[in-house]
This record gives C-alpha cells, structure tokens and sequence, in this order.
C-alpha cells in the first residue's frame, strides 16, 4: 500500500471581477454556483480521502475568501470528517476586499495558519488599472483583521512592470509592504498572457513593455527586501526566519528561510500533490492530471461520484527528470546532486553536463561539489535556463 499523499491542493474559481491580468480559470460569483461548488467539492474530498493525509493545504483562486461563512463551514466540516485537517501549513488566499473578522477567525480556529493576501499594488491608480475589487486602505484594516484573529503567517502578493507604474511608485509600495511586518512576499512581474485584457492590449500597441525598467524593478526588489530581514529562496518569494533561540521542532532545514511556502517546495521538489476543483492540477502516483477548467462540467461530474478530469498522463523517466530539474532551478538552493538523484533517479551531472557547463559559462549558475544553483542573474531568468533542462 502506498503511502498517503501529503500536499492538498484546492481551487475555489469565483471572483467578484476578473482581473486584467488573469489568466487562471474563474467564473463570476453566482450564490447558486457556488452552493452546487461547495457540494461537488465535499464529494471530491469523500474520493480522495483514503489517501490523503495533508501536512500542506492550500486553498487558491480565484477568491477563497469570497465564500460565505455558511458555505466555509461546509468545506471545513467536511474537511474534518474526511480528516484532511490538521495540516502543519495551510493557506488561503484572501482579496482584501473579503475579508471580515467572523470569517477570519472562524478560518484560524478550523486550523488554518497561513494568509496569502493578493494585493497587488498598493496605488490606487494602478489598482484600477489591473481591475482589482480592493482599495489601499482595504489592504492595511484587512491586515489588521487577520493579526487580530491570530494569524502570525501572512503572504503579501505584489506585481511590478504593470503598465504606468514608474520605479518610485515601485519603490513606496515595497517600502510600505515591509513596513506592515508580513512574513512572506510574493513579488510577480507581469505576464501578458493570451486571452486577457492586457494581452489585448499589447496586440492593440496600447501599451508597451519595457524590459529595462523590468529588470531595475526586480534589482529593487531583491535590494530591498534582504536589509528588512527577507531572504530569497525562490525566483519570486522572500520570507524570514524566526530567531533560532525561538526556532520549534517544525523548523523548516536551513536551506529554506522559516516562513517559506512549504506548499510550493513540495511542488519544486516533485513532491506528489492533489489537486481539487475546477482546473486543478494534481500529480499522484507518478500520474499528472487536471481537472476541467469548466465549474458546471466539474459539478456534474462529481455528482456522478467521479473525478472531473480532463487528462491524465504519465510522463516517460526522463522527461520527468527534466521538468523536475527545471522546477528546482527556481529556488535559490537549487538542486542538491543527491537529492535530484534520490526523487529522479537521474544524475544531473551525467544527463545535463552540457546544460550545465553552458548556465556557467553565462554566469547564470554556480556548480559546487554538491549542488547546482543559479546566480542572481540567472534567477532573472530563470525560465530561459529551465528550458535547456526539459527533456522531450
């Protein structure tokens, strides 16, 4: 018998607006479609339970936080019965515009320990412009909710190279982020993805993307969090470290700062994880699926009792290996030989010698003797890197 899964993954599709920017599967809230939701998730936790025992939970959007205190108490009841509770980290992600104090501590006395807060921007004049819901003073009294609830884990997610935001509204916006105290950063640049507003827009010539400015946003970003005791362990996110003195037997390993997603480094690592809800991806006994990204096909599926998948494949050994490289290429420790050999089976120094020569030579990564990583530059680019490393 194998053992149980250990990361859950869960998306809630609705939003009160779909963002400019998104490209993540969403649907409009509608109190009917959401009710029909909640019941289909509650049979996708009954189908996976025997095997899933979560040390990570993350709940993802789409707008968790839009759900009602009635249609939360469904999910964590059901969440209790299934035993999918418990875990050492779980996450929410919530819009600063619904958050309350009932649904917040209602959200940390079920078990959850862990905010991730999408704000964005904390201009106001950019924040119409990526057609968020939340105003600026939204953000500061939600933070203040979920200190006052107990949460002692709070993410904030940020963008830069947004269309009309200029390196000094950068610079404030990150100064008055880590003046709140949060644990955790996410700091994103923009994608123009296909199928979105600003795509659109682009295509149109109505704005223009400026690689330079890009590129002093991120230097910014990376000088600025490290003096406010920030420590880079991903291409995107920063956290700190509790005291060592103060450091609890569930310390994360020295690699990794305390408060880093645990969640997502069992994904960089090619940790098994399941994935409910519409679109979601799961990957589960050396089997990658994804749900449907259709809320109403997702719900008639499950009210059939069966899984929504939309595919399922098991990738060949090698090409495995080569996503999995590429994964871990994105966190600052990069990969250990012998771990990468352990979750592949795969020597990295044998299979990828030539990839690797090449990343040095750029001066995009440093190989130790017993481990690859990327320098700051090649974190910047750390896509183009990935991509030498995939395998057909």
């Amino acid at each position: 018998m194998s053992d149980p899964v250990r990361s859950l993954y869960v998306h809630v599709p609705f939003c009160a607006h779909k963002c400019e920017y998104c490209a993540f599967y969403s649907a409009p809230a509608s109190g009917d479609q959401i009710n029909r939701y909640v019941a289909a998730l509650v049979r996708e936790f009954e189908l996976i339970a025997g095997g899933c025992r979560p040390d990570t939970i993350f709940f993802g959007g789409g707008t968790p936080s839009l759900l009602t205190l009635r249609q939360w108490e469904t999910v964590l009841e059901a969440m209790r019965r299934c035993g999918l509770t418990g875990a050492t980290e779980w996450t929410v992600e919530c819009n600063p515009a619904t958050v309350s104090a009932d649904k917040a501590r209602l959200l940390r006395d079920a078990g959850v320990n862990r905010i991730s807060m999408g704000v964005q921007s904390l201009d106001e004049t950019l924040l119409d412009r990526l057609g968020r819901v939340h105003s600026r003073d939204m953000v500061f009294r939600s933070y203040d909710l979920l200190r006052a609830a107990g949460f002692r884990n709070v993410n904030i997610d940020l963008m830069f190279a947004i269309p009309g935001q200029t390196l000094e509204i950068w610079r404030q916006t990150l100064q008055e982020a880590l003046a709140l105290g949060t644990e955790h950063l996410s700091c994103y640049e923009v994608i123009y993805e296909e199928d979105t507003p600003l795509f659109h827009q682009l295509q149109m010539g109505e704005i223009d993307v400026n690689e330079d400015l890009a590129c002093s946003m991120y230097d910014e970003l990376i000088d600025a969090t490290a003096p406010a005791g920030f420590r880079q362990y991903e291409i995107a996110n920063f956290a700190r470290s509790v005291p060592r003195d103060m450091a609890s037997s569930n310390a994360m390993a020295p690699e990794w700062p305390d408060y880093a997603c645990r969640h997502n480094i069992n994904y960089w690592r090619g940790g098994e994880s399941h994935g409910l809800g519409p679109s979601a991806s799961e990957y589960v006994g050396g089997v990658r699926s994804r749900n449907w990204s259709n809320t109403t096909l997702y719900c008639e599926q499950l009210e059939k009792g069966r899984r929504a998948k939309e595919f399922a494949e098991a990738l060949e050994p090698l090409a495995r290996a080569g996503e999995l490289a590429a994964f871990g290429l994105r966190t600052t420790p990069g990969w250990p030989f012998e771990l990468f050999k352990q979750r592949s089976g795969f020597d990295l120094r044998a299979g990828w010698n030539d990839e690797i020569r090449r990343l040095v030579e750029r001066g995009w990564g440093v190989q130790t003797e017993d481990r690859l990583h990327l320098t700051r530059a090649g974190l910047r680019f750390a896509d183009a890197a990935a991509e030498m490393f995939l395998r057909p």
